[in-house]
């Protein structure tokens, strides 16, 4: 049967012009999303798919909410995560990581203005809540060379325009991250730079309600991935090829990238934090990994697992520090609720045996959204006094860690739990099973 052309124009022939997410049902559309693999195995998973506008508004009516709760006149973002976040819009995500091409500005009224790289300014054009399109917020050193003072004068005009006339002509200017000659032209408008991150940090971490939906989504979608990963590693692959299945899975249902490098095998788990390379998996060994991973809809969903690769059981040894790790990760999760302070998730809990203690995580717990967000959880010997003052509250999804690396040992187990903060307590959104013969099962 001849296909009609309508047809051909639509991601899902079957469906109208818009998707499940309320997205267009556009083949040729500019705005990026899932794919038909990720929409079939969440129908399958019998789960809810956010509505993208709602989700949109939601984030910029945080932020701007935030901006007027501190009475600034805007907030001026450079982080591309920040970005993404007021305007779910995308652009070279991993290059303007080094190479700040793109600014936003959200200002006390809500007006939304993005600066882009200049050949494209439409990647944004689908959200009607970006109010403007521009270019010129391109002041690194390597597109500007020695004029790039110039450009950021120029830039920063344009920025005080727009505060005269949608931020009261309020000169209280958040700034998240910014080149030394923005910040420079900045202040010699007579802005006054406000701490940004400050700001989105604390807005981003509670999630709406469409939010989590995708982030239900994203997770059913890295889990799938991972079990692709587990069911590809084998004795005689190599770190890399076995970490490449996880990036392919992740892209398969339109997830965007991975943050780290964060597998090893064998000896190379002890020290964590070894970056997987070209070493060979043997039979009857360890593998451990951090996913880190930038999945559907640009949510990051941050587990780990350790499995154990052989035809013989584990050591003893492991079996120990499997168990001990469980322990720690169950215990900790189980104070998770509304209202607990981090003071007491820091002092509070379980604490790893002395044996354990000198190569633990970098951190108890974190946030997670749309990458590692705050807050972070220190362990009682990293806690600050005065760092952090504050209480969980429902909406927050926290990731709860657990590295059992033996000082001086061949092997490290690392786990790690994405849980979601509910109006009442918990809900542990990792579903992924344990390994049983780690764990002392058959």
């Amino acid at each position: 049967m001849t296909q009609h052309y309508s047809d051909r124009r639509k991601i899902d022939p079957s469906r109208g012009d818009t998707l499940g997410d309320g997205s267009p049902n556009d083949n040729d559309r500019v705005e990026i999303g899932p794919t038909q693999l990720a929409f079939g195995e969440w129908a399958a998973a019998g789960l809810a798919l956010p509505n993208l506008a709602a989700m949109r508004e939601h984030r910029w009516r945080r932020l701007t909410q935030a901006v007027v709760a501190r009475d600034y006149g805007g907030v001026l973002m450079f982080d591309p995560l920040n970005i993404r976040y007021a305007t779910d819009s995308t652009n070279m995500q991993l290059w303007n990581t080094h190479n700040a091409f793109r600014a936003l500005l959200i200002c006390a009224d809500g007006y939304m203005v993005i600066w882009d790289y200049k050949n494209s300014p439409f990647l944004s054009s689908f959200n009607p809540l970006v109010r403007e399109q521009r270019s010129g917020a391109d002041f690194f050193y390597f597109d500007r060379g020695d004029r790039a003072g110039e450009v950021a004068r120029a830039f920063a005009a344009e920025v005080e325009d727009l505060i005269a006339a949608h931020g009261g002509g309020n000169k209280r200017l958040a700034v998240d991250k910014i080149m030394v000659h923005g910040l420079r032209a900045l202040e010699a408008q007579g802005f006054q730079v406000m701490e940004g991150e400050e700001l989105t940090e604390k807005t981003r971490a509670i999630k709406g309600v469409d939010e989590i939906l995708a982030m239900r989504c994203a997770h059913d979608a890295c889990e799938k991935a991972v079990a692709a990963m587990q069911a590809a590693a084998a004795p005689g692959m190599s770190e890399d090829a076995i970490w490449a299945v996880l990036h392919a899975e992740n892209i398969k249902r339109g997830g965007e990238w991975i943050e780290t490098r964060l597998l090893a095998t064998g000896p190379r788990t002890n020290p964590w934090f070894q970056e997987c390379g070209p070493r060979i998996l043997r039979n009857n060994e360890i593998l451990a990994f951090d996913t880190d991973l930038i999945g559907s809809y640009g949510i990051c969903i941050d587990i780990s697992r350790t499995w154990w690769i052989g035809d013989a059981k584990p050591r003893p040894d492991m079996v120990a520090a499997m168990q001990h790790a469980h322990e720690h990760i169950q215990t900790n999760m189980a104070l998770l609720k509304p209202g607990v302070s981090f003071h007491d998730l820091t002092h509070l809990g379980h604490h790893l045996a002395p044996q354990y203690q000198k190569q633990k995580y970098g951190c108890k717990m974190h946030g997670v959204g749309l990458c590692d967000e705050w807050p972070l959880i220190a362990y009682p010997d990293q806690w600050v006094a005065g760092s952090f003052d504050y209480h969980l509250q429902p909406g927050m999804v926290l990731c709860v860690e657990a590295l059992v690396s033996p000082e001086g040992g061949d092997f490290s187990i690392k786990l790690e739990d994405q849980v979601l903060i509910t109006e009442t307590g918990h809900e542990n959104l990792t579903k992924y099973p344990f390994d049983q013969q780690l764990m002392g099962g058959p």
